[in-house]
Parts: structure tokens; C-alpha cells; sequence
């Protein structure tokens, strides 16, 4: 029997390890070099380890910060363009054991790991591949050695790690020459040490969502083309020198559409590749002083969050620690709100007060299974049933803005189309329409009073699911 377009694309289902990293959601990024004493965004490889003096780090504040805001981990760029190893790598002599942090004997890396540790917040390495100070860089497999050495260093002496995350700069080294990378052999040494690890933007478990502003899809698929896996690791398409312009710019309209039926109809290889939005909590990714007064609004952070998380993507939000080594309390500040307006959006479930039916079932998977948010139960319409209609019905009116739709990523992304409707004093109110659901969409609307609400699905790829409701 034929297989159908959308058959096809149904069996394309994420890994444990993807399901794992799209369940933290939220989590954070530190930009800290030698950048931040010079005051640049991008080192030239020439900066003298002398210079790197933070002398009062507290790797302790940055975890306290991003879990009191609401993240889950945090990822540290130990070593940046520049070259500059925020550990005692014993393949370079650039390194924190060449300055005078902690007299010679400091190693960033480790206080970073271990400060997650303790406060429960998993644990990431950033590690550029262009190293702007390294004579072997465009040697080609000589610094590929030298690169995968470093990478073992991170993967085996600081405990489990649950990101890897490469980006795409690739300009030209101390000998002018560049270098290209061996990709493959990076994703083997980090598959062979961290297993449960995460390959982010350069790498094959998450993509970079085209962007540092912030700025997200109305509709963002899980499932595209394989060669979606390439788009960053192309040399011609990645970053080879600071620009502003760059880190701000929108989203390209070519880039908005990656995994509708139409685009996907004749690719042959297609891959569970999601999304991530990351920006950072100031204008530079690296601290300035003169930026202190340009922390992003609390309102924007949250619509970044319900835009990213709430669409289909996980959100990584930069936190620059100072020259002292400690985040500014302008950042400590507005983390802190980003993490009470968090809780309190989503503390109380109203589903949890309602009566749910369905027009259309699958046998074993009733409307009830919504409540809990888990992969183990779900509502399912039944087969060749493209379309369903959930309806929440509460004895007392209820004030909702927030409705959080989950579907069974186990079983692929299949939702095309959605609206959810209200019962107003006017009759029937659509309050909100939307296309894809995915991991999790946060429906966001004006306040409204209502005892019942109906989450119609108009179209999916086939049966639709839903593993968690969620009415705020």
C-alpha cells in the first residue's frame, strides 16, 4: 500500500537524548573571556592571559541567578574565538593557569560545574572551534587532534554534560589560513564520552533558529530536511567577523517555512532537528559597563519566553558575568522577576477545576489523560480522524489568558491547525488561532471570563494527540 506525504512524516520521531533537552525549556548561556576585560565581543587571539583577573568570581551567584529565573541549566563558553582556555588545558599554554586568577591554580570550568551541581541545574560547554590564537589552526588534521583533545578534556573532567554547543565561525587563523572542520569526528569523541549530550547548532540534535534577537516563526517544525543539518557548518553562510547587524537581524522570509507539506513534498531525507531562540539579556553577548542600563524589559524577556518555549523551541537567554567575575545586579535583578512572573503565570492549572469532553476518541486514549503532563498518556482522535474537539466545562466562570497545548512528541509533531473558542455573554468567541503545536504552544490572549472553552484541531498530518492542557 502507498504510504502518504503525511504517513511519511509521522514516522520521523525525536531521540531520548532530544526529548531530554526540549523538556528543560529554559537555560542559560555565560559569555566570559578575555573579552570581558577588553571590553570587544570578538578576541584576535593576541590578548596576554595576564589580563584575565576576576577578582571576586562567583560562580555560585550565576547558578543561584539562573535557577532563581527559572532555568534548568547553563552553558559556559570555555573557550571562545580568541583562543582563551577558561581551564588548565594541557595542550596550550593560553589558558587560566597562565594568569592571575586564583594565583595560576583556578579553573573556571570546574567551579561552573560544580556550582550547577549544587544547585540541581545541568551542566553545558561551549568550545569555538576557530581559535584565533592557536599556529595549528588551517593545518587541517593536526589541529583537528588538537581540538578533540580539548573536547575530551571537557567530556571526562567535569562530570555529565547535557549540551555540546558549536557554532559556525570559521575566519581565517594566525597563518591565514582556515581550517575545516571535521565535524564528524567531533560528534564521535562527544557521542563515545557523553552519550546523553546534546550537539547544538553545529551538530545534529538541535538548530539554531536563525537568529540573536530573539525572533521565532509563527510556525516552527520539528521535522525538515536533512540538509538543514549543513546550513551552519557551511563556511560561506557563517559568521567571520563581529556585526551587530548580524546578531540582530529578523528572520529571513525565505527562512520562516521549513517543514510545511508543501516544502517537504519532494525531500527525500528528512530529520527530527528542533529548534532553539537565543539572545542575550543585553545588546553584547559579553559584558560592558556602559550597557548596565540596557537589560532587556521584563515584558520582553517573557514574550521571548512564550514565543520560544511556548512555540515549539527552547529558549537560551546570555548572562555576562563582570570583570569581577559576578552578574551585574541590574541582571540578578530582572532574572529574579523573570522567575516570580514565571511561577506565578503558571501556578495554578484551572483544568485541574474542569470537566473534559471529547467529540471523537481513540479507545485507551480518553480527553482525561490531558491532565497529566507526561508522554505515558495522552488523548489520540482515532485513525483517519484529522480533526477532533476538546471541551472544558467549569461549574463556576473561570478568567483565563493562557492556554498551553502539549502534544506526543513520541509519536512526531502532527498538528497543523488549531483555534480555541470561548463561551462569552456574545456566544461562541474565537480567542485564539494558531498553526503548529509541537512540544508545547502557549496560547496567549486578553483576559476572559468564561465556563467553557473549546480547543478545536482543524488540521493534522494524521490523528492528532495531545499529551497536556494547560489553562491559566
Amino acid at each position: 500500500m502507498h504510504e502518504t506525504l503525511d504517513e511519511r512524516l509521522v514516522r520521523v520521531v525525536p531521540s531520548e537524548r532530544q526529548l531530554r533537552h526540549q523538556s528543560m525549556e529554559f537555560y542559560g548561556f555565560i559569555h566570559f573571556t578575555v573579552n570581558t576585560f577588553t571590553g570587544r565581543e570578538w578576541g584576535d587571539g593576541t590578548e596576554a592571559p595576564s589580563i584575565f583577573n576576576p577578582t571576586a568570581l562567583d560562580a555560585g551567584q550565576w547558578a543561584r541567578t539562573a535557577k532563581e529565573g527559572g532555568m534548568t541549566g547553563l552553558i559556559l563558553t570555555c573557550k571562545h574565538h580568541d583562543g582563551f582556555c577558561l581551564w588548565p588545558s594541557r595542550y596550550t599554554d593560553h589558558t587560566v593557569a597562565a594568569s592571575p586568577f586564583r594565583e595560576g591554580r583556578g579553573d573556571v570550568v570546574r567551579e561552573v560545574a560544580n556550582a550547577c551541581r549544587r544547585e540541581g541545574l545541568a551542566f553545558g560547554v561551549y568550545l569555538s572551534p576557530w581559535d584565533r590564537h592557536s599556529p595549528l589552526y588551517g593545518t587541517g588534521k593536526p589541529y583537528d587532534d588538537y581540538f578533540v583533545h580539548q573536547l575530551e578534556e571537557l567530556l571526562t573532567g567535569y562530570g555529565p554534560v547535557f549540551c555540546v554547543w558549536f557554532d559556525g565561525a570559521c575566519g581565517e587563523g594566525p597563518n591565514g589560513k582556515k581550517q575545516y572542520y571535521d565535524w564528524e569526528r567531533y560528534y564521535e569523541t562527544i557521542r563515545r564520552l557523553q552519550p546523553e549530550a546534546c550537539i547544538s547548532v553545529c551538530g545534529p540534535d538541535v538548530r539554531w533558529c536563525g537568529n540573536e534577537a530573539g525572533h521565532t516563526r509563527p510556525s516552527e517544525w520539528s521535522v525538515v530536511p536533512l540538509r538543514t543539518r549543513d546550513t551552519e557548518k557551511i563556511a560561506s553562510k557563517s559568521q567571520t567577523a563581529d556585526d551587530a547587524a548580524f546578531r540582530e537581524r529578523a528572520i529571513a522570509a525565505s527562512d520562516l517555512d521549513l517543514g510545511s507539506r508543501a516544502l517537504l513534498e519532494n525531500e527525500k531525507e528528512l530529520v527530527w532537528y528542533p529548534a532553539e531562540v537565543n539572545t542575550s539579556i543585553r545588546p553584547g553577548w559579553f559584558y560592558h559597563a556602559e550597557e548596565d542600563d540596557k537589560v532587556k524589559p521584563l515584558t520582553e524577556l517573557l514574550g521571548v519566553y512564550e514565543r520560544a518555549v511556548g512555540g515549539n523551541a527552547t529558549f537560551l537567554l546570555n548572562l555576562p558575568p563582570d570583570r569581577e567575575g559576578r552578574l551585574h545586579e541590574a541582571d540578578v535583578r530582572r532574572m529574579r522577576e523573570l522567575g516570580a512572573a514565571l511561577r506565578e503565570q503558571y501556578a495554578v492549572n484551572l483544568l485541574d477545576r474542569a470537566r473534559i469532553e471529547a467529540d471523537v476518541c481513540r479507545p485507551g486514549c480518553p480527553p482525561e489523560n490531558v491532565r497529566e503532563d507526561s508522554y505515558d498518556s495522552w488523548f489520540a482522535a482515532p485513525d483517519g480522524a484529522a480533526s477532533c474537539r476538546l471541551t472544558l466545562r467549569w461549574d463556576e466562570p473561570v478568567n483565563v489568558r493562557r492556554v498551553v497545548l502539549k502534544e506526543n512528541l513520541r509519536l512526531s509533531q502532527r498538528i497543523e491547525r488549531f483555534s480555541i473558542r470561548a463561551k462569552t455573554a456574545d456566544g461562541r468567541t474565537e480567542v485564539c488561532a494558531g498553526t503548529t503545536v509541537g512540544y508545547k504552544r502557549i496560547a496567549s490572549f486578553p483576559e476572559v471570563e468564561t465556563d467553557e472553552l473549546e480547543i478545536l484541531i482543524h488540521d493534522s498530518r494524521v490523528c492528532p494527540t495531545l499529551s497536556f492542557v494547560g489553562v491559566y
